[in-house]
């Protein structure tokens, strides 16, 4: 029985981490709350279960917030801005922590019926949303379970590791930083109504996410990361659902839309 950090324990760890993360990026966010493409039945439960198994709240809430938040953002009424408290550094710092994790827990819950009726009415994906503590547990199993199935040692190294491979896979709320980090730094090319920035450091981490100022500016868009050396895995992914048949009617960014909207255009420029 070894101690350490093993290939399995990494390998386990980025596996997680992608599904989940993606799960929220593809799932929760792109296509779930705001319809950047549809998709066949099959492929709209398995991101519901693949969201779920991040962590980050039941779908149904995670929707209703995040269409909220894109009504108000940066503004009064959004759930998680970085500017809640104010401009000084002080409050710009409370309003990162609370913008990143403390939103999570207001006492203030947003009107699911009011946000996203389209989802409760679908009794699988209720299910699934009122499932979520079962989805936690069944995200805490899968490492220690696939560990000890492949070592045969559910006692031994696999499972003290699985304790790291948690940690790691945790790493998925880098999906929050992008409520925190990319609302109050970051370059913005793109004309939007509120402060959302690009963070490029974030971007392969985020699975394409931390391209936030485009995705402020064309929320419906597929795809967030529309210029040259963006890496967006998430709109990656999505072409390949589209070219198997099991997504359709993608909303994929024209060029003219684009350049509609960067911040060098405007009305008088002509």
């Amino acid at each position: 029985m070894g101690v350490g950090v093993s290939w399995l324990d990494l390998g386990l760890m980025v596996a997680m981490y992608f599904i989940g993360c993606h799960g929220i990026t593809i799932g929760f966010h792109r296509y779930f709350t705001h319809g950047s493409f549809k998709a066949k039945r099959p492929l709209r439960i398995a991101l519901a279960v693949m969201g779920s198994l991040a962590v980050e709240g039941p779908l149904v809430r995670w929707v209703a917030d995040h269409r909220k938040h894109h009504k108000f953002s940066d503004a009064e009424g959004d759930p998680h801005s970085p500017w809640r408290f104010g401009e000084t550094v002080p409050a710009l710092m409370k309003g990162l922590w609370w913008a990143h994790i403390g939103w999570m827990f207001d006492e203030e819950r947003t009107p699911q019926h009011k946000y996203a009726p389209d989802l409760i009415k679908d009794p699988a994906l209720r299910a699934i949303s009122r499932q979520f503590v079962l989805w936690t547990v069944v995200s805490l199993a899968i490492p220690p379970l696939v560990g000890g199935l492949v070592t045969w040692s559910w006692w031994g190294r696999s499972r003290r590791s699985s304790g790291v491979r948690w940690c790691g896979w945790r790493c998925c709320t880098v999906t929050w930083s992008i409520n925190s980090i990319c609302h109050a730094v970051g370059k913005r090319p793109f004309k939007s109504r509120d402060r959302s920035g690009n963070v490029w450091w974030l971007a392969v981490l985020s699975c394409g996410e931390s391209w936030h100022n485009l995705h402020h500016a064309d929320p419906t868009s597929a795809r967030h990361g529309v210029l040259r050396g963006q890496v967006d895995s998430s709109a990656r992914l999505i072409r390949w659902f589209e070219k198997a048949g099991w997504a359709y009617d993608v909303r994929w960014p024209a060029k003219s839309r684009i350049e509609a909207r960067r911040q060098n255009v405007s009305a008088d420029a002509a």
